[in-house]
C-alpha cells in the first residue's frame, strides 16, 4: 500500500483510469464480436471508430489497432463492377 500523500493519490487516479481504460475495451471486444459476426457495413465502421478511439487514448497500440481495422475492411460486403 502508497504511504506518501502524493503515492496514495495516484494510486485513487490509476483505479479511475484502469475503470476508464477497461470499459473503453470492453465496447471495442463486443463491437468486434458483432461486426465480425452480422458483417453490416455500419457494424464494421462503427468497430473502426471504437478501434480509432481505442488507440488515441492509448488503450491498445496504433500498431494493432491498423491490424484490427485491417482485418475488418476485408469484412465488408463485395460489390460488383460495371
Amino acid at each position: 500500500m502508497p504511504v506518501t500523500k502524493t503515492a496514495k493519490r495516484a494510486l485513487r487516479s490509476s483505479k479511475r483510469k484502469s475503470l476508464v481504460n477497461s470499459a473503453i475495451l470492453q465496447n471495442l471486444e463486443i463491437a468486434l464480436r458483432v461486426a465480425r459476426k452480422q458483417k453490416g457495413a455500419a457494424k464494421i465502421l462503427a468497430a473502426i471508430k471504437l478501434t480509432d478511439r481505442a488507440a488515441k487514448k492509448r488503450v491498445i497500440h496504433k500498431n494493432k489497432a491498423a491490424r484490427i481495422k485491417s482485418s475488418l475492411s476485408k469484412l465488408f460486403p463485395k460489390t460488383k463492377k460495371k
